[in-house]
């Protein structure tokens, strides 16, 4: 009474009766038969079988007057319910697996009913709620919104319970609603309460605050990770800033200097796993900086002198070809005739290996055709009388021709690149291109190239037809 402040009038179970049956059913059973001989007083029913208490207790538990006009209480449960709530979950998990419990466990459970007997005369009740939530002083039992049973540690906060349901929830955590009510993050958490966590996309995430307020070693690493992993962001965007002024003050152009990559490449030779890696490393200080900026600046002049190189040869090969075509006397000779001017023709562009017939033009010398090529097949008979014989000269192996190559693919990103890719690989060069899309995507891209001879083009061919999504390639007749 002293205990709980109360005055003698308001303890109503100095009597306790405790009723064990074999079922559940049977508890409301005997309950109903409780209250038809005596009358019930209202407030005093408590019903932990439908609503357990967080220990796993389950009883029904109700306050009568006798016919004397005094009240007592009667505690109705199940034999499962009374090996709970006497020696615990532990103990009712041995008792149904038949484990022998030994003599230590059986003086524990009579010194806990010792105790029971020793406060019957200060509200049982509440003394055996004290006693059993005690039994996990060291833990809360709190709720979700949708009725989830969430087990912390005494002193969690809503951090640990955000935690504890996804770290997504953690780290987007503004506040939290316990009971309904808005609570601060660092609210401590009590014995049945319902938590809903309030979340915000716009949240910063944790802070290092958050360490002080967390109490459950889980979300305490978690909120540490993520710390951790957002130091390392911060610190390559500080890294990388510091490389792009350091670059500005030496007067680099940053988009030809600090390409990704060339910083790429410097990380992968300094050891570094990326190129954030190496941003985080920068921004610690050092030397570091000055030595990846000059790395970077020696990537970029290789590339620009490779560069220059391949430009110089591709216009040394154009100076060749250029200075070959103006050679018109090598390459076809007359037969019978010297000293003529010789040109070849551009509606068929004939080569070394191809058949060839000369015309006769005028004031233009000869005019040299492939036998095939759809203007000699066509011309006029009158004509004709103006075709000569002519043949090629093979004395000089560097001469140069042009031929023209039809391609047809389905059109893709990278196609033209990769047809430039294999003529530099091959040392063709372009003198023409002209490409067209049609409705059902099949490109066809016509390629003017210099070449030596038939068995030359036919290689180029070859190598053309093995480009992905290449339909068809041929040397155009015209």
């Amino acid at each position: 009474m002293e205990y709980q402040k109360r005055q003698l009038d308001e303890i109503f179970d100095l009597t306790a009766i405790r009723i064990i049956v074999d079922s559940i059913r049977d508890c409301y059973a005997v309950l109903g038969t409780v209250h038809t001989k005596w009358k019930p007083i209202p407030g005093r029913f408590k019903d932990y079988i439908a609503m357990p208490k967080p220990n796993r207790y389950q009883s029904l538990h109700t306050t009568v007057l006798a016919e004397s006009g005094n009240p007592f209480e009667i505690q109705i449960r199940t034999a499962d319910m009374h090996q709970i709530a006497e020696y615990g979950i532990a103990a009712h998990w041995k008792y149904k697996e038949g484990i022998q419990v030994d003599e230590e466990e059986v003086k524990l459970a009579w010194i806990r009913q010792t105790l029971e007997w020793q406060q019957d005369l200060n509200d049982p009740k509440e003394f055996m709620e004290t006693l059993k939530l005690d039994l996990f002083s060291n833990q809360v039992f709190v709720f979700t919104p949708k009725g989830d049973v969430i087990e912390l540690p005494a002193g969690s906060t809503p951090l640990d319970f955000a935690f504890k349901i996804h770290t997504a929830v953690g780290a987007k955590c503004v506040g939290a609603k316990v009971n309904g009510k808005m609570v601060p993050i660092d609210y401590v958490l009590k014995n049945g309460e319902i938590v809903d966590i309030v979340t915000s996309q716009n949240s910063r995430g944790p802070s290092i605050d958050w360490l002080k307020i967390a109490k459950t070693n889980s979300a305490r690493t978690k909120i540490k990770q993520w710390l951790k992993r957002e130091n390392k962001s911060q610190s390559a965007d500080k890294g990388k800033e510091m490389l792009e002024k350091a670059a500005k003050r030496k007067g680099y152009d940053l988009q030809l200097v600090l390409k990704n990559q060339y910083v790429g490449r410097a990380a992968k030779a300094l050891n570094y796993s990326s190129a954030d890696d190496l941003y985080t490393a920068i921004s610690y200080g050092g030397p570091l900086m000055n030595r990846v900026l000059l790395m970077c600046a020696g990537y970029y002049h290789e590339e620009k002198q490779a560069d220059l190189k391949r430009q110089e040869k591709q216009e040394e090969t154009i100076r060749t070809v250029e200075r070959k075509k103006r050679e018109h006397t090598k390459g076809v000779t007359v037969k019978g005739v010297g000293d003529l001017l010789i040109r070849f023709a551009k509606c068929c562009n004939p080569v070394p290996g191809d058949d060839i017939i000369g015309y006769t033009t005028k004031g233009r010398g000869v005019s040299v055709h492939r036998k095939d090529c759809i203007n000699i097949l066509s011309m006029p008979e009158h004509e004709r009388m103006r075709l000569i014989d002519v043949e090629w000269d093979l004395s000089d192996e560097d001469m140069y021709y042009d031929a023209e190559i039809s391609l047809l693919a389905e059109d893709r990103k990278g196609l033209f690149a990769d047809v430039s890719k294999v003529c530099e690989e091959m040392d063709i060069n372009i003198t023409g291109v002209n490409a067209k899309t049609d409705k059902d995507g099949i490109t066809t891209m016509t390629l003017t190239i210099s070449i030596s001879n038939t068995a030359h083009i036919i290689k180029i061919l070859n190598r053309f037809s093995q480009i992905r999504n290449v339909v068809d390639v041929y040397r155009t007749h015209t």
